[in-house]
């Protein structure tokens, strides 16, 4: 398919990347092929808005709403989810029409080329079909629309009733306030069971005539149903501009945020909306000669600000999952879309650094998720838990955050929970505690699950510690020891074994089971034998020492791609033999070789999947790019280090793909990373490295080191 980018790069690129010039580098089409599942529309960093285009079709590509595949428009709606493996949101469909006509059909697909289109931070561009140029543009809450008509008359669809994938709208209302505005909701539900979102729309100019639909056409004040239309002319139309708030609390609470912003220019608001992306992309300034990794870097760090997003109005209100309201302090942002098992790996550690102040706001959100739901979230979408993916992954991102000596949230109160979701009563809890192990009869994914737990037990071992809670320490400590009860010394994997203690028979560590009744979530025992951060030198005992460990992730890479099972999972992509850089379980993998003592080993394959799975164009992603977690595996390998143990407050060393960059940290200081070329026969990797101009060994470097800012000096082998 014919691929055109949309953002003219102009400038050369000789040593270094001009200031105030980094949105250039960010394309947002790059992903939105393949199985990125990623949008290129109008949004600002983690805001509620994401202003972006729906193709009308259904599928698991199409969980964005928008697959580059497609050539077809059905509206601009102002919710998408980045990345995510299940599709829902998409609220508040708007679609500019040259005629009536077609408003009796339940979806309007309106043809398009990608030639047509144009997308940069904070702003989307397409001409449709109809010879209507579409424009989007967004603040934090509110998504501004220009359309510019053919003809000096058009009309502006709203519709309440478009859904696709796992989505369905259960009530929608519109209302005509005056000639200017028009409010309404959409309920839906879906992964999100019972989501509600409010809106009201502020137009440049009066609305000359007004038409609603339901079940049948009629022309007054409002409409209410569960699919639920409006179309607004305007007469004289060359030129329609206007602002959709949108509030999780009421149509009221949107209305407050227009009229704050009554005076729409939609110009400046693009102009600011890609000045909060400059802000953000300008914390790591890399050096490079390459534009195309120039490319990849900044769209990859462009992506890991898309989630989680704001989800609360103006004045700190947000509505709860059992419809109440509840409220932040003022200045204080409640945020949503948490992919625990996605993030926790590298996106949220990366927030540290790279978000400090955000970052406070986001954990005292999961703390405000379990106040208001009981258990921290395992997979929080519109404050409903959508119980997706094994463990209980905000256990290690607290644990991460209380262990770097984060300020700003209650660790008291995160302890008090992590020890909940620890022994809470479902998701295989009990019996895990019971057996030492997630017996498979018990439960699916049941290797996984004990692994994962393993983990999340170590990390509140952690904390315990910290917090001086002794016993504590010792039962979790203990619990994270419990990855062992399933490692068959015969085979060199983890497997599954029932309520009797003997193994599940037959083994095939090729199988691929994506239902439930599978041993290995969204993977095979290839897999997901290596999770085991916590814990390397006893993961390498069991298998007989590190040689041993080394020659098993050596035959990862060696083995046959070929899945087995009549279920594949359709997430394991990606593949280097049986590595699959295209889900998560694999991302810590390489950088046990570091951890081992072989970072020649490590650097070698990190250079082989940042060139092969990261790559310029709509099919660059060679996988879902799960809020961010992909895209900060590679803002982390391109630095030159990893949190292998993403709660060790450890960076593992790989090998850095930049020459140069210079990170803002966190009280006004600096990370400088230099690159140096030296000779070796036969060599990969780094050959040494200092810190502030003192050798350091090639295996990790901590988080309270790197906060004191400095001088990284990589010397790399050509």
């Amino acid at each position: 398919m014919r691929y055109r980018f949309v953002i003219v790069v102009s400038i050369f690129l000789s040593t270094q990347i001009a200031a105030q010039q980094y949105t250039q580098f960010v394309d947002p089409f790059l992903g939105t092929g393949g199985h990125g599942h990623v949008y290129p529309g109008a949004t600002v960093p983690f805001g509620m808005v994401q202003l972006s285009p729906d193709n009308g079709v259904e599928g698991w590509d199409w969980c964005s709403g928008y697959h580059y595949s497609s050539n077809t428009i059905a509206g601009f709606s102002h919710t998408h989810l980045s990345g995510t493996g299940i599709g829902d949101w998409c609220d508040i469909s708007v679609l500019p029409l040259t005629d009536t006509n077609q408003i009796r059909q339940k979806k309007i697909l309106i043809p398009f080329q990608h030639q047509d289109e144009k997308a940069k931070p904070g702003y989307y561009q397409v001409k449709l079909s109809n010879q209507i140029v579409a424009e989007l543009t967004a603040t934090d809450r509110i998504g501004y629309h220009r359309y510019t008509f053919p003809q000096e008359k058009g009309w502006i669809q709203f519709d309440m009733g478009f859904a696709i994938n796992w989505d369905q709208p259960t009530a929608g209302y519109l209302q005509l306030i005056d000639s200017f505005t028009l409010v309404g909701y959409r309920y839906s539900t879906g992964w999100a069971k019972g989501q509600k979102v409010y809106f009201a729309a502020h137009f440049n100019q009066p609305i000359k005539n007004i038409i609603f639909r339901n079940d049948s056409l009629h022309a007054t004040t409002q409409a209410i149903g569960k699919n639920v239309k409006a179309v607004l002319e305007f007469n004289p139309a060359k030129t329609v501009e206007f602002a959709v708030a949108l509030s999780g609390v009421s149509t009221e609470k949107a209305l407050k945020e227009i009229q704050a912003q009554v005076n729409i220019d939609f110009d400046q608001r693009t102009r600011l909306a890609e000045k909060r992306w400059e802000a953000e992309l300008e914390k790591i300034k890399i050096d490079t000669t390459d534009k195309q990794q120039a490319i990849r870097f900044y769209t990859a760090l462009y992506r890991t600000c898309l989630a989680p997003v704001i989800s609360n109005d103006a004045d700190g209100q947000y509505k709860t999952y059992d419809n109440k309201n509840r409220s932040f302090s003022n200045g204080v942002n409640k945020y949503t879309i948490f992919s625990q098992w996605d993030v926790f790996r590298a996106l949220n550690p990366l927030f540290t650094i790279t978000q400090p102040d955000r970052y406070r706001d986001m954990l005292n959100s999961m703390l405000a998720f379990y106040e208001d739901n009981g258990l921290l979230p395992v997979w929080d979408i519109s404050t409903w838990e959508a119980n997706t993916m094994t463990g209980y992954h905000s256990v290690p991102i607290l644990a991460d955050a209380i262990l770097k000596d984060i300020k700003g949230f209650d660790i008291y109160r995160a302890y008090e929970a992590m020890k909940k979701s620890a022994n809470q009563q479902q998701r295989g809890t009990p019996e895990y505690i019971k057996y030492g192990y997630l017996p498979q009869d018990k439960h699916g994914w049941s290797v996984t699950i004990t692994l994962e737990y393993a983990f999340d037990d170590w990390c509140i071992a952690q904390v315990a510690k910290k917090l001086g809670r002794t016993q504590d320490y010792e039962i979790y400590s203990k619990r994270a020891l419990s990855y062992k009860n399933l490692f068959d010394t015969s085979s060199g994997f983890f497997r599954a074994k029932t309520s009797d203690g003997k193994f599940k028979e037959p083994f095939d560590p090729l199988l691929s089971e994506h239902g439930f009744e599978g041993q290995y979530i969204e993977g095979t025992a290839w897999q997901h034998s290596f999770f085991v951060p916590h814990d390397v030198e006893g993961f390498a005992q069991l298998h007989g020492g590190k040689d041993k460990l080394i020659q098993k992730i050596d035959e990862l890479f060696s083995a046959s791609s070929v899945l087995h099972g009549e279920d594949v999972s359709i997430d394991v992509t990606g593949l280097i033999g049986q590595y699959a850089h295209g889900n998560e379980p694999s991302h810590h993998i390489i950088y046990l070789y570091t951890q081992l003592g072989r970072p020649d080993k490590a650097a070698k394959w990190i250079k082989v999947v940042a060139d092969s799975m990261y790559k310029n164009g709509p099919d660059g992603l060679t996988g879902n790019d799960d809020c961010g977690q992909m895209s900060a595996w590679y803002i982390w390998s391109a630095l030159g280090m990893y949190p292998l143990n993403p709660a060790s407050g450890e960076y593992t060393f790989g090998v850095p793909l930049i020459s140069k960059a210079v990170l803002e940290l966190p009280g006004n200081k600096k990370l400088n990373i230099t690159v140096k070329k030296v000779k070796g026969s036969n060599q990969n990797g780094i050959a040494s490295i200092q810190w502030n101009g003192k050798d350091i060994p090639v295996k990790s470097i901590s988080h309270t080191e790197l906060l004191k800012g400095g001088k990284l000096v990589y010397q790399v082998y050509e």
